[in-house]
């Protein structure tokens, strides 16, 4: 299993998501912090979810950063996150 599928299935579980847009961006960081040969290491995620209504920015990523502990914790080194409730789409 991926890296990129685990991210998937641990948000998937933890939030139930309308929509969820996982990129490895690791190609991108090649030479920086973190980077390592093979990739999976830096992701782009966009994820909709109903978990984040009435959420501030912060305490959304917090809660995304918290499902993926593990994760950060070892071999991923960064996320660009973007969450959002339904609705705030566009």
């Amino acid at each position: 299993m991926t890296m990129q599928d685990t991210i998937r299935d641990k948000l998937t579980q933890a939030f139930r998501p309308l929509a969820l847009t996982i990129d490895d961006d690791s190609h991108r960081h090649a030479g920086h912090a973190g980077a390592r040969p093979g990739g999976e290491t830096h992701f782009r995620v966009e994820i909709v979810s109903a978990a984040f209504a009435g959420r501030s920015r912060v305490e959304r990523q917090r809660m995304v950063y918290e499902a993926l502990a593990a994760e950060m914790a070892g071999s991923v080194h960064a996320l660009q996150l973007r969450t959002l409730a339904p609705g705030e789409q566009g």
